[in-house]
């Protein structure tokens, strides 16, 4: 009898990867609230990275290796965790022209962020057709 693999850990890592794409647009429209509303929003904006930061990144790393994923996701996985240190680094320079990278920087995450999720959908969906 031929034990059939489990989808679970890739479908954590897909779910895992869709929030922190989530998360991301939220961080951007914090930032957004905090330039043109209320600098009150800045708070929240620094606050709320250290909720998601590190802490899905590293978990999505666990459930790519768990659930046995391709070698792009190892590759995702370390840029937007290059990219998140950047984010730290260009946000408490005071050196402006560095600082001027960090809104480029959050383009370069949610791209790479949205092409994680996208990768994940379609290998999880080509999979399941192939098993009808």
């Amino acid at each position: 009898m031929v034990r059939k693999r489990s989808n679970v850990p890739q479908y954590l890592y897909l779910g895992l990867s869709s929030i922190f794409f989530i998360c991301l647009i939220v961080q951007v429209f914090l930032a957004g609230l905090a330039t043109f509303d209320s600098a009150a929003y800045w708070l929240m904006h620094t606050t709320f990275v250290h909720l998601f930061g590190f802490n899905l990144l590293i978990f999505m790393l666990f459930f790519a290796f768990i659930g046995k994923m391709p070698k792009w996701t190892y590759w995702h996985i370390f840029g937007l965790l290059t990219l998140v240190f950047m984010m730290y680094f260009t946000a408490n320079m005071q050196l402006n022209w560095i600082g001027s990278l960090h809104p480029v920087l959050a383009i370069l995450l949610i791209m790479i962020s949205y092409l994680n999720v996208k990768k994940a959908w379609y290998k999880l969906n080509s999979e399941k057709k192939g098993e009808n």
